[in-house]
């Protein structure tokens, strides 16, 4: 198995990011979380128009049906560039749960395809940027309901605009649906560890850069051997999530997809993690101010590890998959 992107993958990724920049990401950032969605949409706009988001909706509603690869490898900028809105749940976790449900399918996908959002929230009911999104479900258990959206909660990330929601009319139930959730689920998790990774590796690029530039005794602080070693730290642990991201992306349709996508997400929120701790350290005490725009990848990372799951949930689902009692 040949864990590498293709030269076209490689490509899409490098348009997607130039997107992005074009964009002015971190201004449009700031302004969702002070409750301006405008130039955030913009971005989502244009993410549809690149096709990002129908990458995962099958050419029947409108959409790519392109391979969970190429998925990743958007989300990677995505989160790269931090950024807003309920991205993964649009792109990746409802295009997963709703084929198995035909007729719930052919009423949002071709939507979610055009570049309407859509959010869900699964179990807890919290679902992220509800007051805007076109669609809102609520998956619980082996039931799935439109969402009635109720009051804000706090994030430790001010992008992340989270909503409790109420289940409202039940769309489909029974256990087919429990499969289709747990589906979407792990496609959702799975993109959120791509996020991880991308805002992980925009950590380390930054931080390094400032490395080059901030002096200290009279040489760049890059020079200092302590300072190396924790950003090669960042690097090793950034080079080897990345395998276990594109297993998982290679195995959504194996009986391991559950403990690939754990074992994914758990590394890239640990190396991801760890680029927010280096990047603190180096920074020093300008990496702590909210209008320095490391913070936006900071908030980011902390808010991600656990939105989709804990790390206690997720070894969980591997220590079943290696005893055989998953």
């Amino acid at each position: 198995m040949r864990f590498a992107l293709s030269p076209e993958q490689t490509d899409f990724g490098a348009s997607v990011r130039r997107l992005l920049e074009a964009g002015r990401t971190p201004a449009a950032v700031r302004s969702w979380a002070a409750g301006d969605t405008g130039p955030g949409l913009a971005l989502v706009r244009g993410l549809a128009d690149a096709g990002v988001l129908g990458l995962a909706v099958a050419e029947e509603h409108g959409g790519l049906g392109a391979e969970p690869v190429d998925l990743l490898v958007a989300f990677q900028e995505i989160g790269r560039a931090a950024a807003p809105g309920p991205l993964v749940e649009s792109a990746a976790a409802i295009p997963a749960l709703l084929p198995a449900l035909p007729e719930v399918a052919a009423e949002i996908l071709p939507g979610l395809a055009a570049g309407a959002l859509g959010t869900v929230a699964f179990g807890e009911p919290l679902a992220l940027d509800a007051d805007i999104a076109d669609t809102a479900l609520v998956a619980d258990g082996p039931r799935l309901s439109r969402g009635t959206v109720g009051e804000p909660v706090r994030s430790v990330d001010p992008a992340r605009r989270l909503f409790r929601v109420r289940p409202g009319e039940v769309l489909a139930e029974g256990e087919a649906v429990r499969t289709a959730i747990a589906t979407g689920f792990d496609h959702g998790a799975l993109a959120a560890a791509a996020q991880l990774l991308g805002a992980g590796k925009a950590l380390l690029h930054a931080t390094t850069e400032y490395a080059k530039q901030r002096k200290q005794f009279g040489a760049p602080i890059g020079s200092f051997q302590a300072v190396k070693q924790q950003l090669a730290d960042v690097l090793i642990a950034l080079d080897l999530a990345e395998p276990l991201l594109l297993r998982a992306a290679l195995t959504t349709g194996a009986p391991t997809r559950a403990r690939d996508v754990s074992a994914a997400l758990l590394t890239c929120a640990d190396a991801a993690y760890l680029a927010s701790r280096v990047a603190l350290q180096v920074h020093g005490a300008i990496g702590y101010t909210a209008e320095y725009d490391l913070s936006l990848w900071i908030t980011r990372v902390r808010a991600l590890r656990s939105a989709w799951g804990t790390a206690d949930f997720h070894r969980s689902r591997i220590a079943d998959a290696l005893r055989g009692t998953a």
